[in-house]
């Protein structure tokens, strides 16, 4: 990857210590408080490959959720985790960073389910690559994973490969009020045995339950809602 901003981070990691990437800087409450010099991967930013029919994209870590989203729409996908921070700049690299994932995580699974293949900067501004850019590479040892939740330990992201899905047409949300918490368990225990595409629930204190279903599926069968 050889650009000035790229060159760049690579000429300061090289002669310097204690560095911690940063991006969109949305997640600040998890970084170290202090001991640690920032270093600034906002600049790489851009979706470097992206093959709608291999439902497959690799951008720069730095590039913003808010720009994958638009450019999945489309096509009709989407990354499945649901990420949050998308509205506040959460980039990429910072996500798989912190290890985030939003309420799809229930209905398709966490971040890790979905990286594929990973580029970063080691301590001694070594290029390392893993993984790759089709659903089935398996082999070796499963370093993208590595870096979920890893807050910058192993070296700065330069870029990633996700999968993604087909966007659902839409989503149906069914709020309903139990007299008690039992209750309301039972009935979020019945609903996640149902044949509904279900993509999340929440249970308030009052009780209410919020059930987020997948549209498509609560219209083919709608006489089962109670």
């Amino acid at each position: 990857m050889p650009t000035p901003q790229f060159e760049r981070l690579q000429a300061l990691v090289a002669s310097q210590s204690g560095l911690l990437p940063r991006g969109g800087k949305s997640k600040t409450a998890m970084t170290p408080p202090t001991g640690s010099q920032i270093l600034d991967v906002s600049e790489l930013t851009g979706l470097v490959e992206y093959s709608p029919s291999e439902y497959t994209f690799t951008a720069l870590a730095g590039t913003s959720l808010s720009e994958i989203d638009h450019e999945l729409a489309q096509n009709g996908q989407f990354l499945p985790f649901d990420p949050p921070f998308v509205e506040r700049g959460a980039t990429l690299g910072g996500t798989i960073a912190a290890g985030l994932s939003g309420s799809g995580r229930y209905r398709y699974g966490g971040l890790r389910d979905f990286i594929l293949a990973i580029q970063f900067l080691d301590g001694q501004a070594r290029i390392v690559k893993a993984g790759g850019k089709v659903v089935k590479n398996a082999a070796g040892f499963d370093i993208p994973k590595m870096m979920v939740g890893s807050l910058g330990a192993f070296g700065a992201m330069i870029e990633v490969t996700f999968k993604v899905f087909p966007k659902p047409i839409g989503y149906t949300t069914i709020i309903t009020s139990f007299q008690d918490v039992q209750q309301a368990l039972d009935k979020l225990i019945q609903t996640t045995l149902s044949p509904f595409d279900l993509f999340a629930s929440t249970l308030n204190h009052i009780p209410i339950v919020v059930i987020l279903f997948n549209a498509s599926v609560v219209y083919r069968f709608p006489s089962q809602i109670d």
